[in-house]
């Protein structure tokens, strides 16, 4: 067993420590997000972290749900009463997979890391949220995104208000991550996601994350996508979800189109959110 000390880097990222490097390193993550909504700590993982976290991965890379669709930026359906240039109207091929978080169980590296109370109470504080709690999905707290060749990830948002990523492994070619930067911060701004979708706003940001870099994103207000991949080599990323309100999990529609399946607590607990934004 790994214990988490071994695999971040804490000699570059002293998150243990209270005091100046941390604080420092808090400073600098809080001004990014305030930026753009997106904050990247590079080399957050030891190279026994990376190998571990990418073993565990490949060991489970047969579990991941394998899907291809056509989706819109809120994995809603379409609504023929809405004018066909809408983005809700606006569909995009989809492949992609992921590795469900019941993979991942107590005493697993990657789980570890996840209920690591030291890197929790760090997030936490980078994101200045008073509301902070583990995400209540058993499916969907702490996942593998699996992506091979071809395979890409279209325009959408988040579920979720906050999502951390650690990158494992990369793909020989392709991958970028894009994203657009708050653009519903304060309500739908339908006219600007369309901008985005078109090739035509200047929002759009692009950022190449290497093997061991830590990513905090507020993904449920900025549109963001994962461009295909090619190569041989699979790309894994690990997320990490928290949310507002400690019951929370995934509608059981966003269940089913990401992980193949939906559980019992995913029809008991549909709708309990603290927003009106689209899933």
């Amino acid at each position: 067993m790994h214990e988490p000390e071994t695999l971040i880097d804490l000699n570059r990222y002293p998150v243990d420590k209270p005091g100046g490097a941390r604080g420092a390193i808090l400073s600098q993550v809080r001004a990014d997000l305030a930026d753009d909504g997106c904050a990247v700590l590079k080399g957050f993982l030891t190279s026994t972290g990376i190998e571990t976290l990418r073993a565990q991965a490949e060991g489970v890379a047969d579990k991941g749900f394998r899907s291809f669709s056509r989706t819109n930026a809120y994995f809603t359906k379409d609504d023929p009463s809405l004018p066909e240039s809408d983005p809700r109207r606006r569909f995009f091929d989809r492949s992609n997979a992921f590795i469900p978080a019941d993979n991942f169980p107590k005493g697993s590296a990657l789980r570890g890391l996840y209920e690591y109370p030291v890197l929790t109470a760090f997030i936490q504080e980078c994101l200045e949220e008073e509301n902070f709690h583990p995400y209540a999905d058993p499916l969907a707290d702490v996942i593998v995104n699996a992506a091979e060749e071809g395979n890409g990830f279209p325009w959408h948002f988040d579920t979720n208000n906050f999502t951390v990523t650690l990158a494992i492994q990369n793909a020989d070619q392709g991958g970028a991550f894009d994203y657009a930067a708050n653009i519903r911060a304060g309500g739908e701004n339908f006219a600007e996601v369309a901008r985005v979708l078109d090739g035509t706003s200047d929002a759009v940001r692009t950022l190449h994350l290497e093997p061991g870099d830590l990513q905090i994103f507020r993904g449920r207000y900025s549109l963001h996508r994962v461009a295909p991949l090619h190569g041989k080599t699979p790309r894994y990323v690990a997320i990490f979800s928290y949310v507002e309100q400690p019951d929370m999990v995934a509608t059981p529609e966003r269940c089913k189109q990401l992980y193949g399946r939906a559980l019992p607590i995913h029809y008991e607990r549909a709708g309990v959110r603290s927003d009106t934004y689209i899933d």
